[in-house]
């Protein structure tokens, strides 16, 4: 029986097995996905689970139940591409005779000293779990800081205000403002809102080091009664210990088929996986799509034939009432709308609607 493993039941690895189990699976092959858990945890969500506006329920979605489908539940520790296997944490290693890696990515801390030890990660649902019980546990006018002002550390911040209002809530940011890379228009929306909202936000901070309730920007020492880390990411330490190409950010380079160069019957998919555009669970999505063409073309000895992928743009949200978005790169949407939009994604994720 031949084997096809995909490593992570995440956007892009889930997409793999969803559109694969829509179509023919050849009869000597069987689907094994992996993960270290039984069910998706809708990433781009866990800003709401952190702040205690929605419990983890309701950002799960099962994973498929299919007779061509087998789900195996485990911590991986490394990939073997001579050997074609994979090593588990507590298992025995399982071979593969083709392998998607989609295992996604953890924090980047850029080398600031006690960054990991002294803050809180929203990367994984055990991880977030643990940062929601520590934010809500801190007393009434209690200060949460905030690293990174990008689309995470934002929605953060506004989702906790829509949760505690009585806390102290700060963004520091190393750029001159929140979401720099967006459009001004943007921008000065989601500042303006933000200050309405009493979240303190902070430009051209560049900590050094972390140390309990102390953060040091440079000189300047401050104190906080806890840190939430949304300062940047990189691929998943699986990933990073392989020695293959990889673009400056760590994801390996891959053809234009999502293969490793040198191993075509490995795939790569979402934030491993070096592609011209910032990582994201549609941009996971979309190239599992593909994938799956590869694959199903492999499998009847045909030549793929893709298209480019083209993302359809970008949804923040500003608590349940307010949001914006970019579509492309020039049109900006502010206000009910574009939170509209996201909750209408949501509501067709957790539905395998894509």
């Amino acid at each position: 029986m031949k084997k096809l493993v995909i490593l992570g039941g995440g956007y892009g690895g889930l997409t793999v097995a969803k559109e694969l189990l829509e179509g023919d699976v050849p009869s000597d092959t069987v689907i094994i996905l992996v993960d270290r858990m039984p069910y998706q945890g809708l990433k781009t969500e866990y800003y709401a689970l952190a702040a205690g506006t929605v419990s983890d329920k309701d950002i799960r979605v099962q994973f498929p139940v299919d007779p061509r489908l087998i789900l195996k539940y485990g911590e991986v520790l490394s990939v073997d591409p001579e050997q074609k296997l994979i090593r588990f944490e507590n298992d025995e290693p399982l071979s593969y005779d083709w392998l998607v890696i989609a295992l996604g990515c953890v924090d980047k801390y850029h080398g600031i000293s006690g960054a990991q030890e002294f803050s809180h990660s929203i990367q994984t649902l055990s991880a977030t779990r643990k940062t929601y019980q520590v934010v809500n546990d801190i007393n009434p006018y209690g200060q949460v800081t905030i690293v990174g002002g990008g689309l995470s550390g934002v929605e953060v911040a506004a989702e906790l205000r829509e949760s505690r209002a009585d806390l102290n809530i700060r963004i520091l940011d190393r750029g001159a403002s929140v979401l720099s890379p967006f459009p001004e228009k943007l921008q000065r929306f989601v500042r303006e809102w933000m200050l309405e909202h009493d979240i303190e936000l902070r430009s051209h901070i560049a900590l050094c080091n972390l140390e309990g309730g102390i953060l040091y920007n440079q000189q300047e020492l401050i104190y906080t009664d806890m840190t939430i880390w949304t300062a940047g990411i990189q691929p998943s330490p699986i990933v990073q210990n392989l020695n293959l190409p990889k673009d400056n950010q760590g994801r390996l380079t891959i053809n234009e088929y999502h293969q490793l160069p040198s191993y075509n019957e490995i795939f790569v998919v979402g934030d491993c996986a070096a592609l011209p555009f910032s990582p994201s669970g549609q941009a996971a999505e979309a190239q599992g799509k593909q994938v799956a063409e590869v694959l199903q073309a492999i499998w009847k000895n045909e030549t793929p034939r893709l298209g480019k992928i083209k993302l359809r743009g970008v949804l923040g949200s500003l608590g349940k009432k307010s949001g914006f978005g970019l579509m492309g790169k020039r049109t900006v949407m502010v206000g009910m709308v574009p939170r509209a939009l996201k909750t209408g994604v949501l509501w067709k994720s957790k539905r395998h609607l894509g």
